[in-house]
């Protein structure tokens, strides 16, 4: 099998020769201004590390840009935000970029495009304390705000796998902390436009995985995301389900995961042959069939991205 051959049928569910690989960083802010360099770095690091398919990153397009947000002083304002459309540059940037990192691929690999759920959109602009307040305060204000965000976000998708290139999205559902809402809140405030954007993407592309983050470092409310449907799921195994049979069983599809991602830990300072042994019990116990070896969440700017790489080349000797 070749990269993409690998990459299709442990989507799919089916055995592979390799169990496939991917883990990622972010790009570093100095590539941002420059869709060339941020692309080229992008490539280098699907070089660098010999991953089987690439996350691509949305570095500089978290903040959602709508002119409403830079003043916002009450929630009931939410009711007067206006979908950016097509045309706008953060969702034509984010398209054409995208379109660069493909074309450097040069069709070696399968690729997936970060995207965040409508209400994470609206908190990387707003910030944590003030999404939790307006929520609390009126709830409708933040559903409707969310709801224009997914109708922007269906036309990025749309653009990101027609137009750019992008086999499928990677779409980190967030806001799911077992601190943060109750199920029934979770139901009623985040999962409509959560699901919009979602069933949307599947309804282009069977290439799309859900990443269930925990970068907060606290576990998810894990049953909130039961109607969420992909081909795979990429899971927190530090932070939510150790098992990786177990996370097969509760998810019900390939599971992406394995290493934790935080700075300091295993993957950082473990030798060489301590990393190919971890790759190999991660292997036996996720099995040749539904099982993609990844991260909890991003690596951090400190990880060699060497050590990615033994992985990969480990992976491939089993």
């Amino acid at each position: 099998m070749n990269k993409k051959e690998r990459v299709i049928a442990a989507f799919r569910g089916e055995e592979v020769d390799h169990v496939p690989v991917c883990m990622w960083k972010h790009v570093p802010a100095r590539y941002w201004g420059d869709d060339d360099l941020f692309a080229e770095c992008q490539v280098n690091s699907f070089r660098n590390t010999d991953v089987d398919f690439m996350k691509l990153s949305g570095d500089k397009y978290f903040p959602w840009p709508a002119p409403l947000l830079d003043h916002l002083e009450k929630t009931e304002d939410l009711f007067k935000l206006e979908p950016l459309g097509p045309l706008h540059p953060h969702i034509r940037g984010q398209i054409e970029r995208t379109r660069k990192v493909v074309k450097g691929l040069g069709g070696e690999c399968i690729s997936l495009y970060l995207v965040f759920v409508p209400l994470s959109c609206l908190r990387l602009k707003i910030g944590y304390p003030m999404m939790m307040k307006m929520i609390r305060e009126n709830p409708e204000a933040v559903k409707y705000a969310c709801r224009v965000i997914a109708e922007d976000l269906k036309i990025l998708v749309k653009g990101i796998v027609e137009d750019a290139g992008a086999d499928g999205i990677f779409y980190s559902v967030q806001n799911g902390e077992v601190d943060r809402f109750t199920a029934e809140e979770y139901r009623d405030w985040v999962m409509p436009s959560d699901l919009e954007v979602l069933n949307y993407a599947n309804s282009l592309s069977s290439m799309n995985a859900i990443h269930l983050c925990a970068w907060e470092g606290v576990p998810n409310r894990l049953e909130v995301w039961k109607d969420y449907h992909a081909s795979v799921v990429s899971w927190s195994r530090y932070m939510d389900i150790m098992d990786i049979q177990e996370a097969k069983k509760q998810f019900g599809c390939t599971v992406w995961g394995g290493f934790d991602n935080r700075a300091g830990t295993f993957l950082y300072t473990a030798s060489r042959e301590e990393i190919e042994k971890e790759t190999a019990s991660l292997i036996a116990q996720g099995g040749k069939k539904g099982y993609i070896l990844g991260s909890d969440c991003s690596m951090h700017d400190e990880l060699d991205e060497e050590r990615i790489r033994w992985v990969a080349e480990a992976s491939r000797k089993i």
